[in-house]
């Protein structure tokens, strides 16, 4: 019974037959109405897809008996779930009206019969209600040989384009979130200005013209910074530089403010958290809430929910990321992580477009295509499921959190830097490659379907 599929109605043209061809019910072909089973007019008769007709309570002892769905004449295999043929039984009772009422007395008066036709209606309840086989989160990996060659392509571009980002020179931009500020040279403490954002961009060139470096930057005062060569007149840039310098002085180095910058300083929680937000954003939001919250969640909750309260500081880069979200802050990041978890991904990212516009609008696109993906699987579940079903596609997205943190946890600090390196950017720019081709084979799924 495990290849039955959806119902399909099974009729019989009786056109042939009219009160007007006989004139009595003796004179019908009485064969024609025979059971093939029990050799008796028929009881409810059943037409399967082959054309042959049986009692509805023979079909029932022979599916009992066998356990198979296949005709007990020809043997063949039946689609969808048998049904009585109206039609045809009305015919039956219209001609053999007497016989088919004994019968009928005579089978319900059968215990064992009575049996068989109720497992017999209970299976055909299970078959038309039964849960779709679970949806697949990445069907991609079961599409051939098509897509193996893709991954082959894009592993190999992924190896050149680490080539290209580690002989650029953005690695020097990332040495600054790892060596004490007291070490910086002239330029690194350019970069650290520049890194700010455009308001501090007028005093860069002040700063790298007086060679001032991370020693001097250190015990800068407020009043240093507003007196040449600095001359930054603008109080506000004036307590912003200098809460930035604090923030360096207490964390020991610069703080992360860019994707790569975040990602040299967090190799393994950065990468967990990538895969983490692509494959369970809820799950992974849940652990920075519950074991990463100063961190990771209170930066996120501010970014992806921006306070609607105005202050002076508005229009600085500087926010203070650490203080406590308003109720308006929770409540729109409840909204969004119940509904759109990945719209607080794609507000996340667009915090950082000036810095990472290429690398930004990939995440978006990822962003709307996961989201697009997860209505599709909705709607596939939506009417077609049950409890269980929804249970288990949850602890399926559980487990892969769990696992991937004790990767992680485990075996990252084991892992060379070149194969880190190697994953993260394969994730980060060809995972929306490949959510392109699930939701693609989402949507249409014929597209990738042998002939």
């Amino acid at each position: 019974m495990d290849n039955l599929q959806n119902p399909e109605d099974c009729t019989v043209e009786l056109g042939y037959l009219s009160d007007d061809d006989y004139d009595d019910d003796e004179d019908l072909p009485q064969q024609e109405f025979t059971c093939h089973c029990c050799y008796q007019v028929l009881v409810d008769p059943t037409t399967l897809n082959c054309g042959h007709n049986f009692c509805r309570h023979c079909l029932a002892l022979w599916c009992q008996a066998s356990r198979k769905n296949e005709c007990p004449e020809c043997r063949q295999i039946w689609r969808g779930f048998p049904k009585i043929n109206v039609s045809f039984r009305d015919l039956v009772e219209m001609h053999f009206q007497t016989d088919v009422e004994r019968r009928r007395q005579t089978i319900m008066a059968d215990p064992a019969i009575v049996q068989a036709l109720l497992a017999f209606q209970l299976l055909e309840h299970e078959v038309h209600y039964r849960a779709p086989p679970p949806v697949q989160w990445r069907p991609w990996l079961g599409t051939g040989s098509f897509f193996s060659g893709v991954l082959i392509a894009l592993t190999t571009v992924t190896v050149v384009f680490l080539v290209y980002h580690w002989s650029s020179g953005d690695s020097k931009v990332e040495l600054l979130v790892r060596k004490p500020m007291g070490l910086w040279t002239a330029e690194e403490v350019a970069m650290w200005m520049e890194s700010l954002g455009p308001w501090a961009s007028p005093y860069r060139d002040n700063f790298r013209k007086e060679q001032v470096n991370g020693r001097l930057l250190n015990v800068l005062s407020e009043q240093d910074l507003l007196k040449p060569p600095y001359s930054v007149e603008n109080q506000l840039h004036r307590r912003a530089v200098l809460k930035e310098v604090q923030h360096v002085q207490e964390l020991g180095f610069k703080r992360p403010q860019t994707l790569w910058e975040y990602k040299a300083v967090n190799r393994g929680k950065s990468l967990f958290l990538l895969i983490g937000m692509n494959d369970s954003p809820r799950f992974t939001i849940l652990y920075i809430y519950l074991f990463d919250y100063y961190d990771s969640f209170l930066p996120f909750i501010h970014i992806s929910c921006p306070s609607l309260t105005k202050s002076s500081e508005d229009d600085l880069a500087f926010r203070n990321l650490q203080e406590t979200p308003d109720w308006k802050q929770w409540a729109e990041f409840l909204v969004k992580y119940s509904l759109l978890p990945y719209q607080l991904l794609a507000d996340f990212a667009w915090d950082w477009l000036d810095v990472h516009y290429w690398t930004v609008s990939i995440v978006l696109w990822n962003a709307l295509l996961m989201t697009l993906r997860e209505a599709c699987l909705l709607r596939n579940l939506w009417g077609r499921t049950n409890i269980t079903s929804v249970l288990w596609m949850v602890s399926q997205h559980l487990l892969a959190t769990v696992f991937t943190w004790l990767f992680q946890r485990l075996f990252w600090p084991l892992i060379p830097q070149f194969v880190c390196n190697c994953i993260f950017y394969w994730t980060l720019y060809f995972y929306p490659i490949i959510n392109t081709f699930t939701l693609i084979q989402l949507i249409y799924p014929h597209i990738f379907r042998g002939p």
